[in-house]
């Protein structure tokens, strides 16, 4: 019997430590970079920012590359790696279970925070006109269109086009049939395992471009916008982090109550990928990292390479919450009054919806703008977001991290598959022969 493929370090405590100083050193020289260009080369700011961004397009590019066949590849090899269908049904049920409940904390959190904060009440700027179109895509959601978009019509075209739900439907399928044929199925697992290692490699190549392409992307913003189209909302992107905060801390507490405290050196070796996460305001660009991280944590491959990947589609919580601060925020400032009833019903409205726009991109904003149709408030209201969303999606995207971390290591523990914490550093290597997941007491087996 194969192993469960086990995912390699990409560096020790000497790298981590450089790849952050240097990810928070691209982040400084950005910010003074594009605030110099905006401030004294207004002519050329377009021109220049469009250039810069080119470079971190092309890491984000180099990203999309490789994460349907390191998603592929490794949830293949850790469900395979599971044992029985019955064992595989109940990590489906606790995954989606956790991601329910994190998704209704998050949207309710984002509720009451706005109704406290008021952000959009006597709003100082000029509203949009109402019947101005914002250019996103406005559809009623529909039971039908979230499952034709489940399933795909071909695995080459949802790899092509990074469809992650899409890829996770045909390796559940496609791993269960390797299961049932065990005998058959031996050498094409030994390949799938060493295209997950080969992928991982791969990674690390990419990752070493991190931190120029956390450097572009701050500087394309901010020589684009300047740092001073943030006081046009300031209240509201303060009362959104603020309330991303409070988000922080229920996640962490979280952490610490399921976990122990183990979960501080989870967060250590998560910085990474939330730096590259906030800095880039991509998820997708910081999954290598965070699948990493919790691999080091300790966490058993076969759940990491399952629950991570389900995370990116049904558990952003960055996201969820945005979704009703901003909805309520477009509302205040248009003077709508909102029942209670009315937000709540615009609360389960959003848990449902949000849930159908994976891989769409500005996926929150095409799910703000459908909601908004659905309860009277003009779309138009986008408009004054949208100048600052990148600033905003920094937040979400990091807080996506978090929330996809705590929820794959919180599986692995109920699950039995958190390996005991290792006798190292936080950023030393995980020794060749310490495979979570195949560790004495945790092999897989029968359910």
């Amino acid at each position: 019997m194969c192993q469960t493929p086990h995912l390699p370090e990409l560096g020790g405590f000497e790298m981590s430590n450089r790849f952050t100083q240097y990810i928070l050193i691209a982040m400084a020289l950005g910010i003074v970079m594009g605030t110099l260009v905006f401030s004294y080369l207004p002519d050329s700011r377009a021109d220049i920012a469009a250039a810069v961004n080119l470079i971190a397009m092309l890491f984000l590019r180099l990203i999309k590359m490789i994460i349907a066949p390191l998603v592929f590849a490794t949830l293949v090899g850790g469900i395979a790696h599971m044992g029985t269908g019955a064992k595989l049904g109940r990590i489906f049920a606790k995954t989606m279970g956790w991601f329910v409940s994190a998704s209704f904390v998050s949207l309710l959190l984002g509720l009451i925070m706005v109704n406290l904060l008021q952000p959009g009440a006597n709003f100082p700027g000029t509203l949009p006109d109402k019947a101005q179109a914002t250019g996103l895509p406005v559809s009623a959601f529909s039971i039908e269109k979230f499952l034709t978009h489940l399933i795909p019509t071909s695995i080459a075209d949802a790899m092509a086009q990074n469809e992650i739900l899409q890829i996770v439907v045909f390796a559940v399928f496609f791993s269960v049939a390797l299961g049932a044929m065990p005998e058959r199925s031996k050498q094409i697992l030994s390949v799938i395992d060493d295209l997950g290692h080969i992928m991982l490699k791969v990674t690390g190549y990419v990752m070493l471009f991190a931190p120029i392409a956390v450097w572009a992307a701050i500087m394309a913003t901010v020589s684009k916008n300047g740092l001073g189209v943030l006081w046009k909302l300031v209240v509201f992107m303060g009362g959104f982090y603020l309330s991303l905060l409070i988000l922080w801390a229920i996640l962490v507490v979280v952490g610490f109550v399921v976990i122990g405290p183990r979960y501080s050196r989870l967060l250590h070796l998560i910085r990474e990928p939330l730096m590259i996460a906030f800095s880039t305001a991509s998820s997708e660009a910081a999954y290598p990292k965070t699948l990493e991280g919790l691999n080091r944590f300790g966490a058993s491959s076969r759940i990491s390479s399952f629950v991570l990947p389900l995370g990116y589609s049904f558990n952003l919580d960055g996201t969820m919450m945005y979704c009703t601060f901003a909805s309520i925020f477009i509302a205040q400032t248009y003077h709508i009054e909102m029942s209670l009833g009315t937000q709540l019903a615009m609360l389960a409205t959003l848990m449902i919806t949000s849930k159908g726009v994976a891989g769409v991109p500005r996926a929150s904003l095409v799910v703000i703008a459908s909601t908004l149709s659905q309860f009277g408030i003009p779309e138009a209201g986008l408009l004054m977001i949208m100048g600052i969303d990148t600033f905003l999606d920094m937040g979400r995207s990091a807080t996506n991290v978090i929330g996809n971390s705590l929820a794959t290591s919180v599986v692995a523990k109920w699950e039995g598959e958190l390996a005991p914490e290792p006798a190292l550093g936080p950023d030393d290597a995980v020794p060749p022969d310490l495979i979570p997941g195949e560790l004495p007491g945790l092999q897989a087996g029968p359910a």
